[in-house]
């Protein structure tokens, strides 16, 4: 399988827009220095892939990469088609998908621009 990450995005506090960096440094069993979502639970880093966020904007969504609130945008991986527990690598980094998805917050902006 092919793939390639496009963007790095980070936030410094929960609940904001994660915003593109040119590079992170990954803690084991932590996540991204940094970001508001690492620490101790399942969900440390999130990716989403690229064709997702083009099919957003192919319904005239105008969002950016870290708009879902992705830490990692990835293209040539569907991460909804593939089980909890695969695991991904890149470099020396190996990340093991935890879960599929998630709960948009009540009133997230895109739920409230697209409905979805």
């Amino acid at each position: 399988m092919s793939a390639r990450v496009v963007a790095v995005c980070i936030s410094r506090n929960k609940g904001e827009r994660k915003t593109p960096v040119a590079g992170v440094e990954l803690r084991e069993n932590h996540g991204i220095v940094g970001d508001a979502h690492a620490g101790d639970w399942h969900r440390q880093v999130s990716l989403l892939n690229q064709e997702k966020i083009d099919a957003f904007r192919a319904r005239g969504a105008e969002v950016t990469d870290g708009a879902f609130g992705e830490n990692l945008v990835v293209a040539g991986i569907d991460f909804s088609g593939l089980p909890v527990g695969t695991r991904y690598r890149s470099g020396d980094v190996l990340l093991e998908m935890t879960q599929i998805g998630k709960e948009c917050h009540h009133g997230c902006a895109i739920f409230q621009a697209m409905g979805d």
